[in-house]
C-alpha cells in the first residue's frame, strides 16, 4: 500500500495553487469595484436619492450581510472545505451585474447588494484562509499582503474603468460588463482548478492534541473581547472599514458638491484602494519582520489624519493627497491584522477566528453608511468626515495601550 504523501506547507512549495488563489481574489475584488464610483452616483442622479442616509442604505446592506457571511464562511469552512464554501460564493455573485444593470428601482439594487455580500464574505474569506493554509507560519504576513493587495487593486482598476466608461456611455448598463465577465471567470477557476486546502491545516497541527477545538461561541469570545489581541484586532478592523464606507458613500457626493466630474472622482475613488492594494505587497512582508502592533497603530494614526485632510480639503490636489495617504494608512493595517489573527488563532479553529474578525471588520461598512450618512445629514459632509477622522485616532490609541505584541507568540488551543 503506498503511503500518503502528507501536503507540504510554505509559498515556494504551493506556488502555483498560491498564484490561483490570488488571481481569483483580484475577481473578488472586481465584483466590489464595479460599485465604487457608479452606484453613488445611480442614487442620486438615477433614483433621485438626496438624503446620505438614503443614498448610503446600500452599503450598510452589503455590510451586514458579508459580515454575517464571513462569519458563516469560517465556521462552514472548518467544517466541510474551503472549496465549497468558495464556489458557493461565486455562483450567489453571478446575478449581481445584471441586477445594477436593469434595476427599476432602488430596491433592486438593495437586493443586488444582498447578492453582492454573500459573494464578498464567502469568497473573500475563504481566499485568505486558503492561503493562510498553505504557506503555515513563516510567511503569513507577506500571504495576506499578496491576497489583499490582489483584492484592492483590482477595486481600484475597476473603479478607475467604471468611471471612465460611465463618462463615455452613461452609468449603466456598460460600466457593469466588467461585473459580468468577473462572475463568470471566478466561477471557471473556482470550479475547475481550484485544491481543497483543509488537509494543509491539518498538517500544520499535526502533533497537536486531536481536539475539535473550542466551540463556536468560545472563539467569538475570545475574538470579541476575551484575548486582547485578538479583540483589540476585531474593533481596529471595524473602524478601517467604517473608513472604508465614507470613503466608497461619501466621498463621491462630497467631491460633486465641490463640483468634481464623474472621471476625477472615478480618479480619486480609484486612487486610494490602488495605494492601499499596491501598500500591502510590502507592509505585509514588513510585518513578518517588525511586528504587527506598531504598524497597526500608525497606520490607523495615519488613517485619521487624512480623512481630516480630505474633509478640510477643497482642491483636488489636496484630495489626491488625502486619498494617497489614506491608502498607505489602510496598507499598514489590512493585512497586519489578518496576520495577527493567524498568529494567535490554532490551525483546528483559525478559519472560524478569521470569521468572527472578518465580521467585526464588515460591520464597520453598516456603521460607516450609517453613522456617517447621519451625520452627513444634520452636520454636512465635511463634519462628519472629520468626526470618522476622530474616531479612527481613538481606534489606534486602543491597539496601542491593549494589544500585546502577536508575532512570534506561542497560540492557545
Amino acid at each position: 500500500m503506498t503511503a500518503t504523501v502528507p501536503p507540504r506547507l510554505g509559498l515556494r512549495a504551493n506556488i502555483a495553487q498560491f498564484s490561483l488563489l490570488v488571481a481569483v481574489n483580484a475577481l473578488v475584488g472586481g465584483m466590489l469595484g464595479q460599485e465604487r464610483t457608479v452606484l453613488p452616483l445611480l442614487a442620486q442622479r438615477v433614483f433621485g436619492i438626496e438624503a446620505f442616509t438614503a443614498a448610503l442604505t446600500f452599503i450598510a446592506v452589503f455590510g451586514g450581510v458579508k459580515a454575517v457571511t464571513n462569519l458563516a464562511a469560517g465556521i462552514l469552512s472548518d467544517r466541510i472545505g474551503r472549496k465549497p464554501v468558495l464556489v458557493a460564493g461565486w455562483l450567489v455573485g453571478l446575478p449581481v451585474p445584471f441586477m445594477l444593470m436593469w434595476a427599476p428601482s432602488w430596491d433592486w439594487v438593495i437586493a443586488a447588494n444582498v447578492l453582492l455580500g454573500l459573494n464578498q464574505g464567502l469568497t473573500w474569506s475563504t481566499t485568505v484562509i486558503m492561503k493562510i493554509d498553505l504557506v503555515g507560519p513563516e510567511r503569513r504576513g507577506l500571504a495576506m499582503g499578496l491576497n489583499e493587495a490582489a483584492g484592492y487593486v483590482a477595486v481600484a482598476a475597476t473603479a478607475l474603468a467604471t468611471g471612465a466608461i460611465a463618462t463615455h456611455a452613461g452609468l449603466r448598463p456598460e460600466p457593469f460588463y466588467l461585473g459580468v465577465a468577473f462572475a463568470a471567470l471566478g466561477l471557471g477557476l473556482s470550479t475547475i482548478f481550484v485544491r481543497e486546502t483543509r488537509a494543509h491545516a491539518r498538517h500544520e497541527s499535526a502533533g497537536a492534541p486531536a481536539d475539535a477545538g473550542p466551540s463556536v461561541r468560545e472563539v467569538f469570545a475570545r475574538t470579541s473581547l476575551r484575548d486582547r489581541a485578538l479583540s483589540s484586532v476585531s474593533q481596529a478592523g471595524l473602524v478601517n472599514n467604517l473608513n472604508d464606507g465614507l470613503a466608497w458613500g461619501v466621498f463621491p457626493l462630497f467631491f460633486v458638491a465641490h463640483g468634481l466630474s464623474v472621471g476625477r472622482i472615478g480618479v480619486l475613488a480609484a486612487l486610494y484602494p490602488a495605494v492601499w492594494g499596491l501598500g500591502q505587497l510590502a507592509t505585509g512582508a514588513l510585518s513578518d519582520r517588525w511586528g504587527r502592533k506598531w504598524l497597526i497603530v500608525a497606520g490607523m494614526w495615519l488613517q485619521a489624519g487624512a480623512i481630516a485632510l480630505i474633509a478640510a480639503g477643497t482642491t483636488f490636489g489636496l484630495w489626491t493627497l488625502g486619498a494617497v495617504l489614506l491608502g498607505a494608512g489602510t496598507a499598514m493595517v489590512y493585512p497586519t491584522l489578518l496576520a495577527a489573527i493567524g498568529d494567535v488563532a490554532a490551525p483546528n479553529w483559525r478559519a472560524s477566528a478569521v470569521g468572527v474578525y472578518r465580521l467585526w471588520r464588515d460591520s464597520g461598512f453598516v456603521a460607516g453608511a450609517l453613522l456617517a450618512g447621519a451625520l452627513a445629514d444634520r452636520l454636512g459632509a465635511a463634519a462628519a468626515i472629520g468626526w470618522v477622522a476622530v474616531l479612527t485616532a481613538l481606534s489606534g490609541v486602543v491597539v496601542a495601550v491593549r494589544m500585546p505584541e502577536t508575532h512570534g507568540r506561542v497560540r492557545t488551543r
